[in-house]
């Protein structure tokens, strides 16, 4: 039961959890503040880029559409139910999931925080919670069938823990300064 909830939770989160390091990937680009500030500090910093933002959401509908062909035989392989990603919802994800980060990014600014600087809690779940609100929004009847409330409580306690073991290991390859 545990299993199908855990495998369930994190496929259906895929296209959430991969738009941040692909727009990481990316890099560059023209800043969405245009350099603007907003009482002394950027507005949301050279970290958000427009290129960033469309890359990192085409990588999460990308990602969703490839589970899509796979759904079956990983679901026989796992013997869960997998879901399909209805376009409205893979984008909604993703879009949502980039949008989250950026939001995050304004209250980091507004807390007087730096590019990078951590800020638990909202590192870990920014784009999480504005992902779902978005699928729910878009595609309430999918977002109802898929995170059921086992799979949501399963997404907000795997994200946190998936955050931290993926940071750890970019440090340990010498992608990121800092492990947290």
């Amino acid at each position: 039961m545990i299993g199908s909830l855990v495998a369930t939770a994190f496929w259906a989160m895929l296209p959430a959890y991969v738009p941040n390091n692909a727009a990481v990937l990316a890099g560059g680009g023209r800043p969405i503040d245009g350099g603007r500030e907003w009482r002394g500090a950027r507005l949301l910093g050279d970290g958000k880029t427009w290129r960033g933002t469309a890359v990192g959401t085409l990588a999460g509908v990308a990602l969703a559409l490839a589970l899509n062909r796979i759904a079956e035989p990983a679901s026989a392989a796992l013997g869960v139910d997998l879901p399909m990603f209805a376009l409205p919802a893979a984008v909604a994800l993703a879009f949502g999931a980039m949008c989250g980060d950026i939001g995050a990014s304004f209250l980091k600014r507004r807390s007087g925080r730096e590019r990078g600087a951590a800020f638990p809690g909202l590192d870990q779940l920014d784009f999480v919670v504005v992902a779902l609100a978005a699928v729910f929004a878009v595609d309430t009847d999918w977002a109802l069938a898929v995170f059921t409330p086992s799979v949501l409580v399963v997404v907000l306690v795997m994200t946190p823990i998936l955050h931290v073991v993926t940071n750890v290991g970019a440090y340990a390859l010498g992608l990121k300064n800092e492990p947290w």
